[in-house]
């Protein structure tokens, strides 16, 4: 791996502190960080270097999924410096852009300069720009900018967006980071029938009867309500994450393709994906919201009495949709996604089910019999499993049983571990591309506007339940089930 410089803007905010510095300590216990390298973390807040060191060590212990080892601890945190920073201030980037260049002097590092914006989104385009006409981002090497989301609120907002920065990084140096990406098992869905020439033969697409994507939550909204109350769960969670799953999920690809080749396919599922119009959104659209319910024994408040949320709130804090992919892979296969804050269950899974041939129709219908699942656990336990029908031959009944294909792996990397190694090593294959995410707008873009006219009825359902009873009925039209 080339030796560079990571400069973190926003390094002393949550996700740093949970997420990223953790990350960089278990890539360098792997042995998966350059040899050398400046890590640059900035922030508002005037700090020394030992102490903004201390504070990065404190977030080992709490949050790293290893141990802290003492040996070699302090070459880890020796790669730190930190440096006090506005961003809209013009000398705040003169100072940073001579701060990389005496480490890369001092380092021997060449110019290769990878930028994480982990900052309110209001700012992302502003560093951009800034980063750009301060020659920062001019190097001799390569250069890479990582923006969390969201990008964008809306169609418009998103092409905006795309456009500013545009303007100081090219498409292939911008790698718009979805989590869900990074984990492992979604990872797995791009190779899973390469593979498994077996599992190709079962995802026979004409023995496919539905396929169910579900991201449900425990937790509420808690100190997000500002940014929640804006966007909702479909900003927060459908236009990236659950349509990402769709066109991962969709791939079912039967060879080992570049990552290049996996953006075009992505690309054309997503393409495929039939329109929901804003006047007939009520038909395949379900929204919900949260009251006072007991989740995991514990009595909840509901949506509207959390902390800094609108009394009179119209905010969706559940969805669910049932879609149609119009290509030849999956014509005729309905796809139905849900995801939901203060639900009964943190889970996140794929679950293909199968067609059976049990029925009304048949004389003999043995009891018991349930459909056929493919099941991919996505988080918190990462699984694949298979449900089949076992005969119990003292009631000669059928018992639906799983049979389990994975392997437990304790040492299974994160998420912000395996896309922080992809965006060094410039792997940008589990990235959102631009027109991913251009496309994803405008398909969610008029259930949006649905949603802010309220022409679809806001269904309420007790924290601790699956969802509003409206999502059991979308499936129940199709003669079909949540599982």
């Amino acid at each position: 791996m080339p030796n560079m410089t990571f400069v973190l803007f926003g390094a002393t905010g949550d996700l740093a502190k949970r997420k990223l510095f953790p990350a960089l300590y278990n890539l360098f216990l792997d042995g998966k960080m350059p040899t050398a390298v400046s890590i640059i973390g900035l922030g508002r807040t005037p700090y020394p270097n030992d102490e903004f060191q201390s504070k990065v060590e404190q977030a080992l212990r709490d949050y790293s999924r290893r141990p802290v080892q003492t040996a070699g601890l302090q070459d880890f945190l020796n790669h730190f410096q930190y440096c006090t920073f506005d961003a809209t201030s013009d000398e705040s980037y003169q100072n940073l852009h001579e701060l990389i260049q005496y480490r890369e002097s001092a380092l021997d590092i060449p110019e290769n300069r990878l930028f994480y914006l982990s900052v309110a989104p209001q700012l992302v385009d502003v560093i951009a720009s800034n980063l750009h006409s301060s020659g920062i981002s001019q190097t001799k090497g390569w250069k890479r900018l990582i923006v969390e989301k969201p990008f964008g609120s809306d169609l418009k907002s998103a092409q905006q967006l795309n456009e500013r920065l545009s303007t100081a990084f090219s498409e292939e140096e911008i790698y718009r980071i979805d989590h869900y990406l990074g984990k492992p098992m979604v990872q797995n869905l791009e190779s899973l029938v390469f593979a498994n020439p077996a599992l190709g033969l079962l995802l026979d697409h004409s023995k496919i009867a539905n396929v169910q994507i579900t991201a449900s939550e425990t937790v509420g909204v808690e100190s997000r309500a500002s940014y929640y109350e804006h966007a909702g769960a479909i900003r927060d969670m459908v236009q990236n994450h659950l349509l990402q799953l769709v066109m991962m999920t969709a791939l079912n690809l039967p060879e080992e393709l570049t990552a290049k080749e996996i953006e075009i396919k992505k690309k054309e599922v997503i393409t495929s994906l039939r329109p929901i119009e804003k006047e007939t959104a009520y038909r395949d659209i379900v929204r919900g919201q949260y009251t006072a319910g007991e989740v995991l024994n514990t009595p909840v408040a509901g949506y509207k009495e959390e902390p800094g949320v609108n009394a009179a709130s119209m905010t969706d804090t559940y969805f669910a949709a049932r879609l149609h992919i119009d290509n030849q892979d999956w014509s005729g296969i309905p796809f139905y996604i849900r995801t939901g804050k203060r639900t009964d269950k943190k889970s996140t899974r794929i679950v293909i089910e199968f067609k059976s041939k049990v029925n009304d129709n048949n004389k003999l219908s043995p009891e018991g019999i349930a459909p056929n699942l493919l099941i991919v656990e996505i988080s918190p336990n990462e699984n694949i499993s298979l449900r089949v029908n076992m005969k119990d031959p003292s009631t000669n009944r059928f018992i639906p049983t799983a049979i389990n294909f994975s392997t437990t792996q304790e040492e299974q990397p994160e998420a912000y571990e395996l896309l922080l190694f992809d965006a060094m090593t410039g792997n940008a294959t589990f990235f959102a591309h631009w027109q991913e995410v251009e496309l994803s707008w405008k398909w969610i873009q008029p259930i949006v506007e649905a949603f802010e006219e309220n022409a679809l009825p806001l269904h309420t359902y007790p924290a601790g339940s699956t969802g509003p009873d409206a999502a059991n009925q979308l499936l129940q039209e199709d003669q079909f089930n949540w599982w």
